[in-house]
């Protein structure tokens, strides 16, 4: 008993020394203040474990903790891309593979582009669309500390019509289709709608993601057209909120917009038709845009290239890619709320922040895209009281670059330093 009190005692008296030697100081040049939209200079990141401590004016820190000097730099918080899809690779050799690879072939490619992502300074990313319950697993992997990887969260497969831009079997010859249904997930009334965002909770996803309209990489004709009736949304919406969930919904087309965004989704991915209608409909209702305009931009480019899509997915390519850009442009004029994300896996992984200079071009000033992909980001997530800023109390996800990114987006394209959770991922 004599022991026990002194070794409490001494646990006790140490306590203020051992916390200090787990402490981590960055010693930033700039920070930006993504929460006021606003760059200070001279800041101290104090960071305890995981999570951030206090911050502090000045550049001198007295006490007993590790400092990393990032005085050449400017800090802000790790950024957090919206829309990937981790397990997507070379676009040349995505309809071959899909039956050339499995699960576990997938699986290692996620991880690398999972590392390459993080790398890139994305500390947090949405997957929107995955086969085989790759990233849940990877997710898990990644939190475990067995690979290195973004903070993921997953829909899992994505949920469509038969024939639409989700189907699974998309392309195939007569014999090789069957028919897929919500364990698949593909929906085709209100039954299946439950069954198939059920399964998605089976499977370990964290969100729902539908694809209301075609798509252009798919195997179909229209790449526009709504795909699901008013009831089968407002069965896949309602089913999602009983588990927690939100809805982030696929559209290029104008009515399959209205019809997501009237059921109640949380982010319309891309957008590229939208009208002054459609984002009056999105501001009444607090929707998100997502607009990928990277994604745009790359299958624009890629789709004057002959042989580099099918045929069919070709003018598809063509006709929507360039299309994106602008349409993010007026709904930002318009006060559409805007979340960061690129489609990365259409476009190669680790390209992401190539978004920011595409943002800017359009109209959007550097300062509100970098908060698009912080604390707006955060916030569609639900996870603004962990992420999306550098504040007390969140975790201490942090990437610095030197220069001013504000004066200079593209600055984010090289990434310097990383920090994930407390833990330093990568400097220089």
């Amino acid at each position: 008993m004599r022991f026990l009190v002194y070794i409490v005692g001494y646990l006790l008296f140490f306590a203020p020394y051992l916390s200090a030697q787990q402490q981590t100081v960055l010693k930033c040049g700039t920070l930006i203040d993504t929460e006021a939209a606003t760059l200070r200079s001279k800041q101290l990141i104090v960071i305890d474990d995981q999570r951030i401590t206090a911050i502090r004016a000045g550049d001198q820190y007295i006490g007993e903790a590790r400092v990393v000097d990032l005085s050449e730099y400017t800090c802000l918080p790790g950024l957090i891309d919206m829309h990937v899809h981790l397990t997507n690779g070379d676009l040349t050799k995505m309809y071959v593979e899909k039956f050339t690879l499995g699960v576990p072939d997938l699986a290692f490619m996620a991880a690398r582009n999972a590392q390459i992502t993080l790398m890139a300074g994305f500390t947090t990313v949405r997957n929107l669309g995955d086969r085989g319950e790759i990233t849940a697993a990877l997710r898990k992997a990644i939190d475990k500390g067995l690979v290195i990887g973004p903070r993921i969260f997953t829909a899992g497969k994505s949920l469509a019509t038969t024939g639409g831009h989700a189907d699974p079997t998309n392309g195939y010859r007569a014999g090789l289709r069957g028919d897929p249904g919500p364990v698949e997930g593909v929906v085709n009334s209100v039954a299946d709608a439950r069954k198939a965002v059920r399964q998605r909770y089976k499977n370990g996803a964290d969100l729902i993601k539908i694809t209301a309209t075609g798509g252009v990489l798919s195997q179909a004709k229209n790449g526009q057209n709504p795909q699901f009736f008013d009831e089968e949304l407002a069965a896949i919406v309602a089913t999602a909120a009983s588990y927690g969930f939100k809805v982030a919904a696929h559209a290029h087309g104008v009515e399959g917009m209205q019809r997501a965004i009237r059921a109640g989704v949380a982010s319309i991915e891309h957008g590229t038709f939208m009208d002054a209608a459609t984002m009056r409909l999105m501001k009444k209702h607090g929707t998100y845009l997502v607009p990928t305009i990277l994604a745009g931009d790359f299958v624009a480019k890629k789709a004057k290239i002959d042989g580099y899509f099918p045929e069919i997915v070709r003018p598809k390519a063509a006709a929507i890619g360039p299309k994106i850009q602008a349409t993010f442009g007026r709904a930002y004029r318009a006060g559409v709320k805007i979340a960061f994300g690129t489609d990365s896996g259409v476009s190669a992984h680790g390209d992401n922040a190539q978004e920011f200079a595409l943002m800017v071009e359009a109209g959007m000033p550097a300062m509100q895209a970098i908060v698009s992909a912080t604390t707006n980001a955060a916030e569609l997530l639900d996870m603004r009281a962990q992420l999306g800023s550098i504040s007390v109390g969140k975790y201490a996800d942090v990437v610095a670059v030197k220069g001013n990114p504000v004066e200079d987006i593209t600055l984010l394209e090289n990434i310097g330093f990383v920090m994930k959770a407390g833990k330093i991922v990568k400097a220089k």
